[in-house]
């Protein structure tokens, strides 16, 4: 049997470094060992009573309907309640929701729970002026201010269900969304604050309107005090809406939802031009979260500082940072800005400040801070720091080890998570207090939650071997379907085998039966007839110290069918040359073998990656074959692909002259 059907993916890379809880976070974890002796329904049962308030109480937990699940039937609340009103009714209204840091330095406001269902109340009010009611459509387009989560919470108070759509996406963008999902109202701003410019939100916004009727008001917060143009009937200021509207929970009480109601739209893109929208509804997506944040982050409301740096644009800020945290009572760091703005240490700089003692970030922003520096770091009290966590693709084991010991001070768990957008919560990752920790691992799948590797044809892999990560049986936060494509949510996720979940991922386990994460099935390349996952190149090189950050992706080759070529960011002061291509080239020999050198090297000083932090690997690959480059529309930095694809050809032409 060839290893390619064995298989299905080769690992060759192997971590030997070992992390156990430390004891003093064990004997306080909020997770023990036992949690993983709990039955399936037994756990999703006892959450679903202990992390919710319901106004009437679910009778059955779950019905399963191969490929559509619904959980906690008969039950109804409401997630603005569940996340607000019952904090202020039971005594904790003075406690801190939000600390926001805006991007401009000294920009601070304080948030309390009182505060939020304060503001929230005002909002929805203002939001019935203009018709929103149970079930109308609303997009939300706004940066990172205190308001987003006040709009999407005012969304939840009425019943209305909303699509967010991340900041930085074009006018196309946004109005394909909205035509999608057929929203009516548009809630955005101004402008919003990048590394010191304006971005025009509104702007892009009145763009989008144009190719989406539907829009009929449009809500704009003044965040810069730019001068934007406003439609007399259509547009309307924030401010001036909310203007003499009441506060009184009683004038706007939170409407009752049944457990299956849509929550909200998240478009995520696929393999055709048109966005997937990810259907997330009510109860079972509230709990999972709020169960997944409360174990995994090992969460102590009355003590923790809780920082996750994402986007609320993107699915890890809807569960981690507004309605995970938020049910949990938790107070949570807000931050308007880019971790280098203005200098490199504006993280460490906040951190500091709140004490936070959670933080939660990409492998992209680690590496970013690998290749700035640690003095950075340094300069910054960071003692208050107790748990790191990761989020948003395979982390290098490199680079894990690298937020241990300067921004955890060599004694912090660090939590690597496996998740997607589709599954709502995360799924796969350790438990701070129970698990020994290996670098590059997301451990185990969470308790109530069951993953297997499979092979081509359905088969189980076993300890040691790579295939398609799989998930057998259903969990509360999963996606209820693509919105109006029934046909593609059933092709996507479970055409590939019979009644469980295709993930898109490569994975393998361990003799320990720890999953390691391999990338994107898309991501695998195939050389010489090894099929190698990009995520075990790019730690084989993030491995040398010289290396802070490297993207691998494989171009056609008439002798190995495809080659690997590598994107190299070097750490501040090392010089690219020759010899140091051939040293990396030989360094993946020796961390994984002869088959996995790389075919080119092409250093460069910044790789191209999203607003989000992502590393957009088809760009990469389009330069590896000199094609015609997709959409960069949602590029962070647009020249740094012009850089890329001159580096690029240099490469070549050195190569053609030797």
């Amino acid at each position: 049997m060839s290893t390619e059907t064995q298989h299905a993916i080769d690992t060759m890379l192997l971590e030997e470094r070992r992390y156990p809880p430390p004891e003093g976070f064990a004997a306080r974890a909020n997770a023990k060992a036992d949690i993983y002796d709990l039955g399936f329904e037994e756990f999703w049962e006892r959450e679903g009573r202990e992390r919710l308030s319901w106004f009437e109480p679910f009778t059955e937990l779950y019905r399963w309907d191969p490929p559509y699940a619904q959980w906690y039937l008969g039950g109804k609340l409401n997630v603005c309640f569940n996340c607000v009103d019952r904090h202020v009714a039971a005594g904790h209204g003075g406690k801190v929701a939000y600390y926001w840091e805006g991007e401009p330095v000294g920009e601070r406001r304080q948030i309390t729970y009182a505060d939020l269902q304060s503001e929230v109340v005002r909002f929805a009010n203002a939001l019935r002026k203009l018709g929103v009611r149970r079930g109308t459509p609303v997009a939300i387009y706004m940066g990172m201010v205190p308001e987003l989560p006040v709009a999407m919470l005012a969304c939840t108070r009425l019943g209305a269900p909303h699509t967010v759509v991340f900041g930085g996406f074009s006018a196309d963008s946004l109005a394909g969304r909205m035509n999608d999902m057929g929203c009516e109202v548009l809630i955005t701003q101004d402008e919003a604050w990048r590394r010191g410019s304006r971005v025009p939100l509104k702007q892009t916004a009145d763009e989008a309107m144009a190719a989406a009727p539907a829009v009929r008001d449009c809500v704009v917060l003044r965040r810069t005090g730019g001068d934007v143009p406003m439609r007399e009937g259509r547009d309307h200021w924030w401010h001036e809406l909310v203007e003499g509207e009441s506060d009184d929970p009683a004038s706007c009480p939170c409407e009752p939802m049944s457990s299956e109601d849509l929550l909200f739209l998240m478009y995520t893109s696929g393999t055709t031009a048109k966005p997937k929208g990810i259907v997330h509804t009510t109860a079972g997506y509230l709990c999972g979260v709020a169960a997944t944040h409360y174990y995994i982050f090992d969460l102590k409301p009355e003590e923790d500082v809780y920082w996750c740096a994402a986007d609320i644009g993107w699915i890890t800020g809807h569960s981690y940072i507004v309605y995970g945290p938020l049910c949990n009572l938790a107070t949570s760091v807000l931050y308007e800005g880019t971790p280098d703005y203005p200098d490199k240490d504006r993280w460490w700089e906040i951190v500091e400040r709140y004490g936070v003692t959670i933080l939660y970030t990409a492998p992209t922003a680690i590496r970013s801070h690998m290749k700035w520096g640690p003095e950075y770091a340094r300069r910054h009290d960071l003692s208050s720091l107790r748990l790191l966590g990761s989020v948003g693709e395979p982390i290098n084991p490199e680079a894990w080890v690298w937020y241990r010991e300067h921004i955890g001070s060599d004694r912090t768990p660090v939590v690597d998570t496996w998740w997607q957008t589709e599954t709502g919560m995360i799924l796969i990752s350790p438990l701070p207090g129970v698990t020994t920790l290996k670098p590059g691992s997301a451990t185990k799948p969470f308790p109530g939650v069951e993953a297997a590797v499979y092979d081509e044809h359905g088969n189980e892999v076993g300890p040691g071997g790579g295939g398609y990560l799989v998930l057998k049986r259903p969990w509360p936060a999963m996606l209820r379907g693509i919105f109006g494509d029934d046909e593609r949510y059933r092709d996507t996720y479970w055409s590939r085998y019979e009644n469980t979940y295709f993930a898109g991922d490569g994975a393998r386990i361990d003799r320990d039966g720890d999953f390691w994460l391999l990338g994107r099935v898309d991501d695998v390349m195939n050389v010489s007839g090894h099929r190698i996952s990009t995520i075990e190149v790019e730690s084989a090189l993030v491995d040398h110290p010289d290396v802070a950050e490297a993207a691998v992706c494989s171009r056609k080759d008439s002798t190995t069918g495809e080659a690997i070529v590598a994107y190299v960011t070097l750490k501040a002061g090392r010089e690219p040359s020759v010899k140091k291509l051939q040293e990396l080239r030989d360094h993946v020999a020796r961390k994984i073998g002869p088959i996995a050198k790389p075919a080119n090297v092409v250093f460069t000083p910044e790789l191209p990656k999203t607003r989000s932090g992502k590393i957009m690997r088809r760009l990469l690959r389009d330069i590896a074959e000199n094609r015609p480059l997709g959409d960069t529309t949602t590029l962070a930095d647009p020249a740094v692909v012009a850089e890329i694809q001159s580096r690029a050809a240099e490469e070549k032409a050195q190569e053609a002259e030797a």
